[in-house]
């Protein structure tokens, strides 16, 4: 599937990031792969956690999953939260339940590129940055763009 440029957004501030968030919570559902790119630092736990929180409609303790690899919630629909940086093969997501996850849960996957061939076709890419100002470029498929158009017309 043809990945598109969809947005390329400021984040000048932490708040930038939680109102991004926010947006996204109300659109994902069951089925959405996000994938959070970007070195350590750019804000892709940052956004993780704030999105969750806000699905969940209450304050949680949201703690990285990079020791565990997956963290899951319980909100209207199942999020799982992913960090895979510590995965050798793409064998090892198969071992976590990624793929049944991939077609029911909101799945928010950190360092994406370790899942390989396994990457769903229907995933939207956020590419974080740090800098002076944080950044993030979002690209995916099309029907994506008409989704975000709600949030960002």
């Amino acid at each position: 599937m043809t990945q598109l440029p969809i947005l390329d957004l400021s984040l000048s501030t932490e708040d930038d990031t939680i109102q991004m968030a926010r947006r996204f919570a109300r659109i994902l559902r069951g089925g959405d792969v996000l994938l959070l790119e970007g070195d350590i630092g750019a804000g892709k736990t940052f956004f993780a956690r704030a999105l969750i929180r806000e699905r969940l409609g209450y304050p949680e303790d949201v703690p990285s999953p990079t020791f565990t690899l997956v963290q899951t919630y319980e909100a209207d629909v199942a999020i799982w939260h992913c960090d895979l940086y510590r995965l050798s093969h793409p064998n090892e997501a198969v071992e976590l339940g990624l793929q049944d996850a991939f077609e029911t849960a909101i799945c928010l996957i950190e360092w994406p590129d370790r899942l390989g061939e396994l990457c769903p076709e229907t995933a939207l890419r956020l590419e974080f940055k740090a800098g002076d100002h944080h950044s993030v470029r979002i690209t995916g498929p099309a029907d994506w763009k008409r989704r975000l158009e709600s949030e960002y017309a």
